[in-house]
């Protein structure tokens, strides 16, 4: 088994009061964990997550054992979300890929699982055509075609649809006061027995609609917020703040198994069963719970451009997709999804019987590693 490297990788500095270290905002730095195989240098992939470490990868060293040299690399963000903005990540997304061809590997390859499928797609539309000038909030993105070097495919496993996406479909909509976490609309909660599971479709239809307003409503706040701070003009004004959404864990699909049916079990990707999910659903440190105005806007909002499958169909590079078939946060629905968007390009390996993070499953974690390095190394 080859050693394990680490990579120290510099970045461009972002924004001013992006970081409360002075010496990750003066000298930013990204960090990574990498294998590479004995002998030529045919093919190497980078897997990364928005916010999540990846140095422990549980793909690191099984791709390294088939030939591909394989980094987890982390963003400036890792481990905490809260400022994060997705434009920023690619930029470091592309110092990681830059880091790669410079160790000899012409053919590099993004390998996207989870909120990496998002991003591997974001990256890629963007290198193949940059068109993002300023950030969603109006700032200077700061981007350049020498950050973004375009890779020659993307392997997405367990790729949920983008952070966007995952905010729209799981905010609570049985919350009604924004500022008070226990607020509940009863006809609302899935979590109310009451209501399901199994849930009718005239509670889904409510359920599903008001949803949306929620989503919808949070969204304007915060571009009327952003603007209302932006119009002070005296030295010193604040230009972003933070704020906390509550209750983002709520699914029909974690408690009704009817719906979008795969093998999963019943609870959700964080917490088993209806108790475990609906704990989750009221935990401090759940998705999104904490963010900033323009952090909003770059991941969770609708207007973020970082949502998966639009992506991926703006890409022209092959792509290989692993359904892991007892996934509590995909599901049928959003295999179709990848699979409409990459037409053609894109092929499809069920993992039967595999869970989100393939936990406790490592004869799984080798029929991945094994779909995927024979497709990297064919490319």
């Amino acid at each position: 088994m080859p050693d394990l490297q680490l990579a120290v990788i510099d970045v461009k500095p972002g924004a001013a009061m992006e970081s409360q270290s002075g010496l990750q905002l003066l000298r930013p730095r990204i960090y990574g964990a990498w294998m590479q195989p004995a002998g030529a240098r045919r093919a190497a992939a980078i897997v990364m997550h928005p916010a999540s470490n990846f140095m422990g990868h549980y793909l690191i060293a099984p791709l390294a054992a088939r030939g591909v040299a394989c980094m987890g690399l982390n963003s400036r963000y890792a481990g905490n979300d809260t400022l994060l903005l997705m434009e920023r990540v690619i930029q470091d997304l592309g110092a990681g890929v830059q880091f790669l061809r410079a160790q000899g590997y012409e053919k590099v390859v993004l390998v996207g699982n989870s909120g990496g499928a998002s991003l591997a797609s974001f990256y890629q539309a963007q290198a193949e055509r940059l068109t993002i000038e300023r950030m969603v909030d109006g700032d200077p993105a700061g981007l350049s075609p020498q950050d973004l070097p375009p890779v020659q495919g993307l392997a997405l496993c367990a790729a949920h649809e983008g952070r966007s996406w995952l905010m729209r479909h799981w905010i609570d909509p049985s919350l009604t006061d924004e500022r008070d976490g226990l607020s509940r609309d009863p006809a609302l909660d899935m979590y109310d027995a009451g209501n399901g599971p199994p849930y009718g479709a005239a509670f889904l239809e409510r359920f599903r609609a008001a949803q949306r307003q929620r989503y919808e409503r949070v969204d304007r706040w915060v571009a009327e917020r952003l603007a209302q701070l932006r119009a002070r003009t005296a030295p010193g004004s604040p230009r972003d703040e933070v704020f906390v959404v509550y209750r983002t864990h709520a699914d029909p699909r974690f408690l009704d198994l009817s719906l979008d049916a795969n093998d999963r079990p019943v609870g959700s990707v964080w917490g088993a069963g209806a108790t475990g999910a609906c704990a989750v659903n009221y935990a401090a440190s759940q998705m999104g719970r904490i963010t900033s105005l323009t952090a909003w806007l770059s991941q969770w909002s609708p207007r973020s451009r970082a949502d998966g499958p639009s992506n991926l169909a703006l890409t022209s590079v092959p792509a290989l997709l692993c359904t892991y078939t007892a996934d509590s946060s995909t599901f049928p629905s959003t295999r179709a999804a990848w699979l409409a968007a990459g037409g053609a390009r894109i092929r499809n390996v069920d993992i039967r019987g595999g869970n989100h993070y393939l936990a406790g499953q490592p004869g799984r974690v080798e029929e991945v590693a094994d779909a995927m390095a024979d497709w990297i190394l064919a490319l």
